[in-house]
């Protein structure tokens, strides 16, 4: 893989963007990203959203990247070793492996730049779950090894998300070069590969931009984007809106969180009994149908069924109930005598798709009595939703999700358990600290769980290489214009 500078001025680049929309052949691919415009940033020290997050991957891959089916392919390194006990990971640099400035890759560099991520200083999303590094060590100057405390099944896929791409001043090593930008978009060009080299990188270029969700579907509706992706709940009734050919809304089987967290344990809502309540009274079915959503796999339980780490996601003992008897039993538990209905304040972020949302579970609360009041994000709440969708297919994210260093509504001693988990070098025990920390968490009620996050894009006729996956995660290089 070789890396070279390929300058572009701005005048090409408005040419490109004028083929676009004229739907030539010769013209980039264009893709609009739902939030804001693409930055190039270090992901230890700001958060990244969809174009940020597509900026990255794009152009400073990490050791390794997903392929458009959500599979681990190589990309800064050109291959890897597991130990026979899963403990040590060997990459080998790619061949020709070049920064933007033309200087070579080495894996010291890469190196001190994994370290960093893992810093004290570091804010990067992906930290808590970089704990069971032990160690990284440059062997020579294209090798390098990373130790883990103990095995991970799911290691790879943590190095391929794009917090954790491989940077020298904020530029990457590919497979795209950002050449220019104009009116918060980037044009993206595939880096020239050493002759005689056999790859699958990228051939076509792609103008990115960041938008608001209502301009980036006018846009993809006039025929002035081949993809919109990054989409949410938020941003579905856009969607949902639009007038759009058969099989343009395309969702991920996302993995991950949908529901509501407890930001604070006050009044009534501090005892577990009555938050629990409150999740026995939704009825998740009713809502998938009214989100229609195809992919949404609603679920009373904080961790999905089916992970290698923690099989049978603990079950609240009320789940087997039908609708009527959760809601008479969940109205016992709140009947204290008072007047006056419950109320229970909660963020909801100014979108439509949240809106809607809210106006479901509101519903659904009512029926026990309890009055739900919307303030807005920031304000003073007992609850806020999350939407978020998992790094890995392991169950660790969603048990460190809510831990004491991210969540304001914890319990320390299941903190212990998470870490009891994470130095254990026995899967039967890993599971077992995983599974009492699971049960935990269900008893205390913290969260609220509806079922799994929802991530949409819409895909034009003439583009393929787009498949929906469960890391919603859609690599440009895959794509192609027909």
């Amino acid at each position: 893989m070789a890396i070279r500078a390929f300058p572009l001025g701005i005048g090409l680049l408005a040419a490109l963007c004028l083929a676009a929309c004229d739907g030539a052949e010769s013209g980039p691919i264009v893709v609009s990203a739902i939030g804001g415009a693409p930055e190039r940033i270090n992901p230890n020290l700001k958060r990244v959203d969809a174009a940020t997050a597509i900026l990255l991957e794009s152009t400073a891959q990490g050791l390794v990247r997903f392929n458009a089916e959500g599979q681990i392919e190589p990309a800064l390194a050109q291959s890897w070793i597991v130990s026979d006990d899963g403990l040590r990971y060997t990459f080998r640099l790619a061949r020709g492996a070049k920064w933007a400035n033309g200087q070579d890759v080495t894996a010291e560099q890469v190196v001190a730049r994994l370290k960093a991520t893992m810093s004290r200083a570091s804010s990067n999303a992906l930290k808590p779950l970089l704990g069971v590094i032990d160690d990284i060590e440059s062997m020579t100057d294209d090798v390098l090894e990373i130790s883990l405390k103990a095995p991970r099944a799911h290691f790879l896929q943590l190095l391929a998300q794009p917090d954790m791409a491989i940077l020298q001043s904020e530029k990457g090593t590919g497979p795209f070069q950002a050449e220019a930008t104009e009116n918060g978009a980037v044009l993206l060009a595939p880096i020239p590969e050493e002759e005689g080299e056999e790859t699958r990188e990228p051939t076509r270029s792609v103008l990115l931009r960041g938008e608001e969700a209502a301009k980036a579907v006018a846009r993809f509706e006039a025929g002035g984007a081949d993809l919109v992706t990054g989409g949410t709940i938020a941003s579905l009734p856009y969607a949902r809106s639009a007038r759009l050919p058969a099989n343009t809304l395309r969702f991920d089987p996302a993995h991950g969180l949908l529901g509501l967290a407890f930001t604070r344990l006050e009044g009534r809502w501090a005892d577990a009994g009555a938050r629990e309540a409150l999740s026995m009274a939704l009825d998740r079915g009713a809502i998938a149908t009214a989100l229609q959503v195809p992919e949404l796999r609603a679920r009373p339980t904080l961790l999905p069924a089916g992970l290698e780490e923690v099989r049978q996601p603990a079950l609240p003992l009320w789940a087997s109930q039908p609708l009527d008897g959760r809601r008479a039993r969940a109205s016992q538990a709140l009947a204290n005598g008072e007047a006056d209905p419950p109320i229970i304040r909660v963020a909801v972020p100014d979108t439509p798709g949240h809106r809607f949302l809210f106006a479901l579970i509101r519903r659904d609360w009512r029926a026990i009595g309890v009055d739900a009041v919307a303030v807005e994000s920031g304000a003073t709440s007992d609850l806020a939703f999350i939407d978020e969708v998992s790094p890995i297919t392991g169950a660790s994210w969603y048990l460190r999700r809510f831990s004491c260093e991210i969540q304001p509504v914890c319990d320390p001693e299941i903190d212990a358990l998470l870490a009891d988990a994470r130095q254990t070098r026995s899967i039967a025990e890993r599971m077992r600290f995983f599974a009492e920390a699971d049960r935990r968490l269900t008893d205390a009620s913290y969260y609220i769980p509806i079922g799994s996050p929802v991530r949409w894009s819409l895909v034009s006729g003439r583009l393929s290489g787009f498949r929906t996956n469960v890391f919603a995660q859609h690599p440009l290089g895959e794509l192609i214009a027909e």
